[in-house]
């Protein structure tokens, strides 16, 4: 039998890229929560983490959204789905640590080289 080839792992320093989806609002329970403390974990480990709020998912960056100030503060990148935002009416609503982008800037995410997706 041949013997598979070594993998880098994460606790040799290599850093890992993470495109996390969350559709869900804070309301549908608490795995919309617990997915966005998760990617505030990776962030915190040193890896690369965006955040795409999409569907009702828009909702958790509305207003004040403590939750999105902690993942910005942990070095996530927050991007908004333009579309669900607009459907929504939260254009002048969202949080300051937030941008807007569509479906282009997920597919070009998705695409990049060792980029992991998650859908939520």
């Amino acid at each position: 039998m041949a013997t598979p080839p070594a993998r880098t792992t994460e606790a040799e320093g290599s850093a890992a890229s993470y495109f996390l989806i969350e559709s869900k609002g804070s309301w549908a329970g608490p795995g919309a929560e617990a997915f966005l403390r998760d990617a505030e974990a990776l962030a915190g480990a040193g890896h690369r983490v965006r955040v795409y709020l999409v569907e009702d998912g828009v909702l958790s960056a509305a207003g004040a959204a403590p939750g999105i100030e902690r993942l910005a503060s942990a070095g996530v990148e927050v991007l908004v789905d333009d579309f669900s935002a607009a459907q929504r009416a939260l254009g002048g609503m969202l949080s300051p640590h937030v941008k807007l982008a569509g479906m282009d800037a997920v597919a070009a995410a998705l695409a990049e080289n060792e980029c992991r997706g998650v859908w939520h």
